[in-house]
């Protein structure tokens, strides 16, 4: 038995030292890529240039920046309170009948390839936007326009992706909470509703956070819904129904026909998105650690 346990270890020592290993050298790759760009164009022109025209020698990322996180937030805003308000739909309202078809089909969208996300949304929501938003919103600016190709059509596709991902982790952390909770507070006189939003919701609240940076990060690296659905315009933009190009999808886009010098510019802006998606892991694990000590 000592023989087999000894070969076990071996075996599980040498996956961790692999997936270990494989993380630094993917890091160190790419600082080696993007660094010397960030050195001679300067890291500030860089990370805050407003031109990102390679053919001409401008290497700005502030659009992609800009567009990458305005389409994070718009997803954050659409899913977080759709995610939580699932969450705490299966976790305490639903019957165990209804919970055992609303859970696999949660499951169900995590599982989804994200270029059918932006088949989708480049079927049904760009074409939305642009027939029946827009009209909307030109009755308050009769100068807006949009293609449907928007920050606001990647918001409401990546705030569909991110929902498993708020919906999953937010409901066990609901689960979680110990009954006596629940039962002392509607002991003493709280309806359901109150015991839920008072005392079960910030019981959990570490869990939640957690999910939604998570739910963060999935939206900060997805590519090929953005892509899609976007408009991939590298400039920044002034309001929802602008097209913008995201970190990853200009990344994606332009890698595959980059001279080495607008390469090595593309390395580097994937070590601004490392260096924010490594950030929001972080910053998840600490607040988790944080609250969940309180």
């Amino acid at each position: 038995m000592k023989t087999h346990e000894k070969i076990v270890e071996a075996m599980l020592f040498i996956c961790a030292t692999t997936a270990t290993l494989s993380v630094f050298l993917i890091t160190f790759f790419i600082f080696k890529e993007g660094l010397p760009i960030l050195s001679e164009y300067g890291f500030f022109n860089f990370i805050f240039g407003k031109n990102w025209s390679p053919t001409n020698g401008e290497y700005g990322a502030f659009p992609m920046i800009v567009g990458s996180v305005s389409v994070t937030i718009g997803a954050l805003v659409i899913g977080v309170p759709m995610g939580l308000a699932c969450a705490v739909f299966l976790a305490e309202i639903a019957p165990k009948s209804v919970v055992k078809v609303f859970k696999p089909a949660v499951e169900l969208l995590a599982g989804i390839p994200s270029v059918v996300y932006g088949f989708f949304g480049l079927s049904i929501i760009v074409p939305l936007i642009r027939t029946q938003v827009l009209p909307i919103i030109q009755k308050f600016s009769p100068d807006a326009y949009t293609s449907g190709y928007s920050i606001l059509g990647g918001a409401v596709i990546l705030a569909i992706m991110i929902l498993p991902t708020i919906i999953n982790i937010s409901e066990n952390a609901i689960r979680a909470v110990p009954s006596e909770y629940k039962q002392g507070s509607l002991a003493l006189g709280a309806s359901h509703f109150e015991t839920i939003s008072k005392v079960l919701i910030p019981a959990a609240k570490s869990g939640i956070i957690a999910s939604v940076v998570l739910g963060m990060g999935r939206a900060v690296g997805e590519t090929m819904a953005v892509i899609l659905i976007t408009g991939n315009m590298p400039r920044v933009p002034g309001g929802i129904l602008d097209s913008v190009a995201t970190m990853t999808g200009t990344i994606a886009m332009e890698m595959g026909y980059a001279a080495p010098t607008h390469q090595k510019a593309l390395f580097a802006t994937g070590i601004i998105l490392f260096l924010f998606i490594m950030t929001l892991n972080v910053s998840a694990t600490a607040i988790t650690k944080k609250l969940g000590g309180e």
